[in-house]
């Protein structure tokens, strides 16, 4: 598959082919694995994540400026902010290319999850940055050190599920595998089987989370990753067992389900306990737990930045490194969550035995729906927030006060307008996806929903967001 198709990144057009290779469903990482379950009393798992917004800012008039990487912005002003530490998280965007290799010829046993937004993986690309790539192929690829990385899924142009048009999810999805496979094969695509949402966002409205799993089970995914407080035991009470496996259960206003298998993202300061390797030091603290009368070792799972404060640019790499100096093969052991998924599969589990949970707030929904009639949702909707005025169903995040809706109506309306023209355009025509036009609009619609344009203020985040929409509006226009 070609990267870079007349310009543009390769987002679209050969979807027969990423179907086919994303609905295999034999394990991936079973044949590989030095582990063995029965040796295992506790598990861990660490994700690094990194993104960088795509900005018209290749030049000075926002109108005509080129799309670049921010971090190409970065490294072109570097007297700007904190633009001179753009090498630092350039390297950051490599390292792990050097620290498994590093580890593994000294006889240890490292994991790591990886989760780039399309917006970075392109970005390196179009700053020249094939080294970085190519570094990380090495980890992805090659079989002697491609069980110890998995990568996760993710949007490709980092979009909170949240305040994203429903139409827009599955483009996001496939848009990133696309691009992935176009980067690193469509081999190592086949074994992308865990999702990781951008800014751990989980929507908690029963038609868009419904929406949201049945895509990503559609896209061939098998878990996701999910924050803690984002999600609720069916009674409504918080999770207990945080370090066992779960069921996410999607329901609609129809009353129809459909469910993935999440692993649980503990509450904390992401970057300083992945820095630090939080993950591995409360594991050691364990010890095997009981689950549908089996034994099943507890797995904790954290997420953090991979290259943003100074805990992940400067401790991470002697954290990360010290801590693989005392793990072993048994006992206390790091697992990639797929692993750890095939793993207890193999010896018996299924995702009937997983615990059961609902998005934040939903339980309050279903006590009070006792028919599935229309408007009976909206009706148990209206209901829980005239008994609590905190109660709202804009999403679940990593923090729970944070409303990727209120407040940022400038931005949402240009980018609901132009998803809306988009599907007008295409939708219910036999449209040619591997087209130039095509191409290029859905770049600008996907790159208009990144979460940076709303999570980072107001002024000139708000600026550029509208900008790639007014040339989203354009090139439908002249189509």
């Amino acid at each position: 598959m070609k990267e870079i198709i007349d310009g543009l990144p390769n987002i679209c057009g050969q979807e027969d082919e990423i179907i086919k290779v994303t609905r295999s469903s034999g394990p991936v990482f079973l044949g590989d694995t030095n582990i063995s379950l029965d040796r295992v009393n506790t598990a861990f798992g660490v994700a690094l994540h990194m993104h960088q917004p795509t900005i018209p800012a290749g030049g000075d008039d926002l109108a005509t400026a080129e799309l670049i990487s921010n971090l190409d912005y970065m490294m072109r002003h570097p007297d700007m902010g904190d633009n001179h530490d753009a090498p630092v998280f350039a390297w950051c965007y490599s390292r792990m290319g050097d620290f498994i290799p590093e580890l593994i010829d000294k006889g240890k046993n490292p994991r790591v999850m990886l989760d780039y937004s399309g917006n970075i993986l392109w970005g390196l690309r179009q700053m020249g940055r094939g080294d970085i790539l190519d570094n990380l192929k090495k980890i992805t690829r090659d079989p002697f050190y491609r069980r110890h990385v998995e990568w996760l899924g993710t949007m490709w142009g980092h979009a909170v599920v949240a305040s994203t048009p429903v139409p827009d999810l599955l483009l996001h999805i496939r848009a990133w595998q696309h691009y992935f496979a176009s980067v690193f094969g469509l081999e190592a695509l086949g074994r992308v089987k865990g999702f990781s949402p951008p800014e751990m966002n989980l929507p908690n409205h029963p038609d868009l989370c419904y929406a949201y799993v049945t895509a990503l089970k559609e896209c061939g995914y098998k878990w996701i990753l999910a924050q803690e407080h984002s999600v609720e035991n069916l009674d409504g009470r918080s999770l207990s067992r945080q370090h066992l496996p779960h069921l996410l259960i999607a329901r609609n206003s129809k009353g129809e389900e459909v469910s993935i298998t999440a692993l649980i993202k503990t509450q904390g300061s992401d970057t300083k306990l992945v820095a630090q390797m939080q993950p591995y030091y409360e594991a050691l603290s364990l010890q095997p737990m009981m689950l549908e009368g089996k034994r099943i070792p507890p797995y904790v799972l954290q997420i953090g930045d991979g290259e943003n404060g100074g805990v992940m640019m400067n401790e991470f790499p002697d954290g990360y490194k010290n801590a693989f100096d005392q793990i072993g093969r048994q006992g206390t052991v790091a697992l990639n969550g797929t692993e750890f998924l095939e793993l207890i599969e193999e010896s018996g589990f299924s995702e009937k035995d997983y615990i059961p949970i609902y998005p934040w707030g939903q339980h309050r929904i279903w006590e009070k729906v006792t028919t599935f009639s229309e408007g009976a949702v909206q009706d148990a909707i209206n209901a829980a927030k005239k008994e609590d005025d905190r109660f709202h169903m804009e999403g679940g995040s990593w923090t729970s006060n944070l409303s990727w809706v209120r407040g940022y109506e400038n931005v949402l309306d240009p980018m609901n307008r132009l998803s809306a023209a988009f599907h007008e355009r295409f939708d219910n025509v036999d449209m040619d996806t591997n087209k130039h036009g095509f191409r290029n609009a859905l770049l600008h619609l996907l790159l208009s929903q990144t979460s940076c344009f709303r999570y980072w203020g107001q002024g000139i985040w708000t600026d550029h967001a509208r900008e790639i929409c007014r040339r989203g509006m354009e090139i439908l226009a002249n189509r």
